[in-house]
């Protein structure tokens, strides 16, 4: 019952103590799509519960690390893809999906999607099966995607597939994210089952690398394996041995062995036997004690010693071996050597792991044998190991520097992980490269020169690479200590800078980072602009506009006189972002002059960087086809010049212009995918945290939405770009006056306006300014009020900033509608509709249009008179395609106001979207309860947002209960994360 490599002998003849979980494996083998993840520490058994499992469905063997492929009944596993991933990788990304999707031969369908050329580099074996191979791509992330999509489309045109990852804790950050690709939107055919050890996991509790989000539609099981109590010690014992086991042995084995199973079986496979089998006092008199060590030297002491040597040559090279390494290392060439390893199979020790590959059962084993040896006897083992390695044809370069470390050898350590880190970066292996750099400058005896060296690849692999924190941390040491010359340190701390300001988003200690560097960097002077050029960015810190325009101009003297064609151009793409965010009109045209002349291929990336940015500042501005425009070429760029990072900032601006857009449909779901695949606080992130925020303020979701706000930027206003805080504060100060916490409003809105007045760019406060307007004056603040709504106009007064130009009459509206003046009030709200229609951001459009019609009700008939406050017949048609439009967009709380508005004069509303007769369905008016309950919200909370009475939620709010089968309000959300509603990724994700 023990964990290894499929295709490893079996432990026990039965399977003991899993029944349950042999069932739920079972069912969710037969229930494609799904989903299955096995945790458990080394030895519990989660490859012998796989095992078991695939012998159920169907009669046959156990899959052999491959594929067994062929017709398959209704509820069969159709094709058995089963490996696992090594505990030493060499820089070959997605090795163990690729070691067993070549055993395909001879099960490949013909008529191949055309995307599956793409693997022919990888699975040369079935190459005259698979389409032509497409033309290469130079962006590495594209390039990605589209061998993750060839890997995903071959899986679904096998059709019924199941997919069995083992030992996930090992896998290379490529496959894990290949894992998750395939995980989170499967093939209909695709069952995948994946098993790891939490101790052992990169991220503590996360074996894909982030949370795993249930997708609708696909079964999933997360199954926990913990080991045996007393009775199943009692029966994996006698299943063992053959005979019964009395109560007092099993005792005795749970104590010494704690349940876990491999344990187990060693120590029992090891116990004394006499005609009445094992029993107490054998187990007391025995030399095996019940720990792993113990019971393998026991089992290795009836070897002889050529048969010791392979077995401890196999535990130093760790990994499983040929039978020629396994002879070179442990000292037994030729027949002497087969003859040794035979043994130690025949005897159980190690075991034949399919493809001429030897090792033991478990890694326990292994490091159980190792640990036993002498450090003598292993430091020369990892020197023979050293020698027959580096002797091979193409020498593995991950594994010739373990050697070397564990073999002391230090200069060899250092030559064999610089050469392993050089050929994974080569490979496109990021991660691979960045963790060899990292260990190595870990290193304190490391020469001060080499150090220097080391850290200044590792700072520009860093900046490109997926993780951040340890990279972070050595640079951070690296730079504050040590003799570095002036040139190196101020390179080192330049990438660090740029990593804390992109990846880490602590742009507060990048940006101090920078400004030390260009001090450093007198000597290279090329260097000394682009850190310049990065601090003239005016969405990071405090400093005002003239400081930027400053460091700008000093970045172009500097660019002239050193740098070359691309630097020049870098800095110019800079200095068009600080020019388009103060509103120049000039920047479209020099850029698109930019973006036609013919460019080298230095210059491309520079364009792309430039067309990143610029996408960013429209798209906060307002200019939405000019960010439109500038998205669109800077993916095209950045998949040329492969600058993943670059392609993922155009993502988060994308997401900010679907918002305003009002393309809501399938937004959270995408903004969730970017959340989940940026690692810690990011720009992208914030970008993705934002939008959720203001999906969840438009459907009254106001905790949720607060969360994610808070996140985005508010949590840590220093380190947040100004623009996303200037648009999430006024989101937070909406949700604080919908909640009826005025001076927290007034709180919140002054801190985030006191940023926007000390860099003088009120463009971005376009979001910000009529919020913090209606908090000031529900405080009776108006003389403010006023005051701020003149500063406001004056700083987009003249400019190209017509998301700035929109908000103005918003503001004249607030005041004036203020002042008693509603008729004035009504045409400023009417003015501001047609400016957001043609921008266009249909929400706040429509938003003005019902904030006119309010005024126009409010100025209708002297009050008391007839007729008074009921809107004329234009403003109830208006309201009723308001309804509609808010309907569409799921903005709850605004459709829901406007409902309570024609409810109030006695006008029919429109019903809500949906069919009638829903049996046991939720309406919709259900479907927006429950998203609410699931929010945590209560029902005074829910009757304030969907302007109900609290007896019409509570009635609504019954039903849900009944109709989702759950006890109380708690239940819903998981109910609701098991069955969405319509149209709707899973409460909580939005």
């Amino acid at each position: 019952m023990a964990d290894g490599a499929p295709g490893g002998r079996d432990g026990s003849p039965v399977l003991v103590g899993r029944a349950e979980e042999l069932h739920r494996l079972t069912e969710a083998l037969r229930s494609a799509p799904a989903v299955v993840l096995i945790e458990g520490e080394a030895g519990i058994g989660k490859t012998r519960l796989i095992r078991e499992a695939l012998r159920r469905p169907r009669d046959g063997a156990v899959p052999q690390r491959g594929a067994r492929a062929g017709g398959s009944p209704p509820g069969g596993l159709g094709v058995v893809l089963a490996g696992a991933c090594p505990p030493l990788r060499e820089p070959f990304p997605y090795g163990p999906f690729f070691d067993v999707l070549r055993t395909l031969e001879g099960a490949l369908p013909l008529g191949l999607n055309p995307v599956c050329g793409a693997l022919r580099p990888y699975l040369p074996e079935l190459a005259h099966r698979l389409p032509p191979a497409p033309e290469p791509l130079a962006d590495q992330a594209a390039h990605t995607h589209r061998v993750f999509r060839a890997v995903r489309e071959l899986l679904g045109a096998l059709g019924r597939v199941t997919l069995v990852v083992e030992d996930l804790h090992w896998a290379d950050d490529g496959t894990r994210d290949l894992v998750r690709f395939l995980v989170d939107a499967p093939p209909p055919g695709l069952v995948t089952v994946l098993s790891h050890r939490r101790e052992e996991l990169p991220r503590a509790g996360m074996p894909l690398g982030r949370a795993y989000r249930h997708p609708p539609g696909v079964a999933s099981v997360v199954m926990p394996l913990r080991p045996l109590d007393a009775e199943g010690v009692r029966s994996l014992t006698a299943a063992l041995t053959g005979r019964p086991v009395g109560p007092a042995l099993a005792a005795r084995l749970l104590d010494r062995t704690a349940g876990i199973p491999f344990v187990l079986e060693e120590t029992v496979r090891a116990l004394p036997r006499d005609g009445d089998g094992p029993g107490p006092v054998g187990l007391d008199t025995m030399a095996v004690p019940t720990l792993l060590q113990e019971a393998m030297a026991d089992r290795m002491a009836s070897l002889s010693p050529s048969a010791v040597d392979v077995v401890h040559a196999a535990a130093v090279l760790r990994v499983a071996a040929d039978d020629d390494l396994l002879a070179l290392v442990s000292g037994h060439p030729g027949e002497a050597g087969l003859d040794a390893l035979s043994e130690a199979l025949h005897a159980g020790v190690l075991y034949d792991h399919g493809d001429d590959r030897y090792g033991f059962r478990h890694g326990l084993a292994q490091q159980a044998v190792h640990d036993q040896l002498l450090r003598l006897d292993r430091r020369r083992l990892h020197r023979r190991a050293i020698d027959a390695l580096a002797a091979q044809e193409k020498p593995p370069l991950v594994q010739l520097s373990y050697h070397a470390q564990q073999a002391g050898d230090l200069p060899a350590w250092r030559e064999y992980g610089e050469a392993a880190a050089e050929a994974a970066r080569a490979l496109g292996d990021t991660a691979l490269a960045v963790e060899l750099l990292e260990r190595l400058l870990d290193d304190a005896s490391l020469p001060d020169a080499d150090r220097g060296r080391l850290a200044v690849r590792l700072s520009r692999l860093a900046m490109i690479g997926l993780t951040h924190r340890r990279s972070s941390r050595l640079l951070r040491r690296i730079v504050d200590a040590g003799d570095l010359p002036d040139a190196v340190r101020g390179e080192i701390r330049l990438n660090l800078g740029l990593l804390l300001n992109n990846q880490a988003g602590n742009h507060e200690q990048g940006r101090a980072d920078t400004a030390v560097a260009v001090e450093e960097l007198h000597e290279r002077p090329d260097l000394a602009a682009r850190a310049l050029a990065s601090l003239a960015m005016p969405t990071w810190g405090t400093d005002p506009q003239p400081v930027h325009q400053e460091w700008i101009r000093r970045a172009e003297r500097l660019a002239r006189a050193h740098g070359s064609g691309a630097l020049r151009l870098a800095v110019r793409g800079n200095h068009l972002a600080l020019r388009l965010s103060a509103g120049d009109p000039a920047v479209r045209a020099e850029a698109e002059a930019l973006l036609t002349r013919p460019a080298e291929p230095a210059e491309r990336l520079e364009l792309a960087r430039m067309c990143a940015n610029l996408a960013d500042q429209a798209a906060w501005l307002g200019l939405q086809e000019d960010a439109a425009r500038y998205a669109d070429e800077g993916r095209r760029l950045a998949a040329a010049n492969r600058a993943p990072f670059l392609a993922g900032i155009i993502e988060g601006t994308a997401l900010r212009l679907e918002w305003s857009h009002g393309r809501w449909p399938g937004l959270a779901e995408r903004a969730w995918h970017t959340v989940d695949i940026a690692e810690g606080p990011s720009d992208i992130r914030s970008d993705a945290g934002l939008v959720l925020g203001l999906l969840g303020a438009a459907r009254g979701e106001w905790q949720e939405a607060a969360d994610h706000l808070e996140a985005a930027a508010l949590a840590d206003p220093d380190n947040a770009p100004t623009p996303l805080l200037a648009a999430a504060s006024g989101a937070m100060v909406r949700i604080l006056l919908a909640r009826g916490d005025v001076p927290a409003a007034c709180a919140e809105a002054e801190r985030t306006v006191a940023r926007i007045r000390r860099k003088a760019l009120w463009a971005w406060a376009a979001d910000l300014v009529p919020a913090a307007l209606t908090a000031l004056i529900r405080a009776g603040r108006t003389a403010d009020a006023t005051a701020l709504a003149d500063e406001f106009a004056a700083g987009v007064d003249g400019r190209a900033l017509p998301l700035g130009l929109a908000a103005v009459p918003v503001c004249n509206g607030l005041l004036a509608r203020a002042a008693g003046r509603d008729t004035d009030a009504a045409e400023w709200f009417t003015l501001a509709e047609a400016r957001y229609a043609r921008l266009p951001k249909p929400y706040p459009a429509a938003r003005c249009a019902e904030a006119a019609v309010r005024s126009r009700r409010a100025a209708a008939p002297e009050p008391g008179g007839p007729g008074a406050g009921v809107p004329a017949a234009d403003d109830l048609d208006r309201l009723r395609s308001l309804i509609e439009e808010f309907d569409a967009l799921g903005a709850v709380h605004d459709a829901a106001r406007c409902r309570r508005t024609l409810r109030a004069v006695g006008v029919p509303t429109p019903s809500r979207r949906g069919r009638r007769g829903y049996s046991g369905l939720l309406s919709p008016r259900e479907q927006e309860v429950a998203r609410l309950v699931a929010t945590g919200a209560t029902n005074r909370e829910i009757a304030e947002t969907l302007f109900l009475s609290p007896r019409t939620v509570e009635q609504h709010v019954a039903k849900v209960l009944r109709k989702l089968d759950v006890a109380g309000r708690g239940g819903v959300a998981a109910a609701l994360a098991v069955v969405p509603l319509p149209d709707e990724v899973p409460a909580g994700h939005a």
